[in-house]
């Protein structure tokens, strides 16, 4: 009987799992972040990933860190509180995000100088930008 429970149990909690993957195929995974950009802010933002975002989101995909990188800039706007700018990341996979802040610390150092011209970074954009969210997400592809 215990036997036939601890069955039940496990077919109980794998279930969801077998159906959701019955409708797609998993594909890469993204960061997905959403910024609203300071009042006049959005030349010098846009200047500053141009010159210290770009280097390094390019070297990480020619290393294979990532796979890809886009940015968007959103047309229209619900309300003043909206986002304006959309950057995505793609990994290949979960298993890429493995290790990835001690890749990025070093190619940070490597391309804009040592750790502390990073903070110096940060602290600038803070003065240009706002993030409101950033979201890990699957792609899927419907079967």
């Amino acid at each position: 009987m215990k036997k036939l429970y601890g069955l039940f149990v496990l077919v109980f909690l794998l279930a969801p799992a077998l159906f959701a993957q019955e409708h797609y195929t998993e594909g890469p995974v993204w960061r997905v972040s959403l910024i609203r950009v300071k009042p006049n802010q959005m030349d010098a933002y846009l200047t500053s990933l141009r010159q210290s975002s770009k280097p390094i989101l390019d070297e990480e995909k020619r290393q294979g860190t990532i796979v890809d990188y886009k940015l968007f800039m959103k047309e229209t706007k619900s309300n003043p509180e909206d986002w304006d700018l959309c950057l995505a990341v793609e990994y290949k996979n979960h298993a890429a995000l493995d290790g990835l802040a001690a890749k990025g610390e070093a190619l940070r150092d490597k391309i804009l100088g040592g750790k502390q011209q990073g903070q110096q970074l940060g602290e600038k954009r803070v003065e240009m930008r706002e993030i409101i969210t950033s979201d890990l997400l699957q792609e899927i592809m419907l079967k």
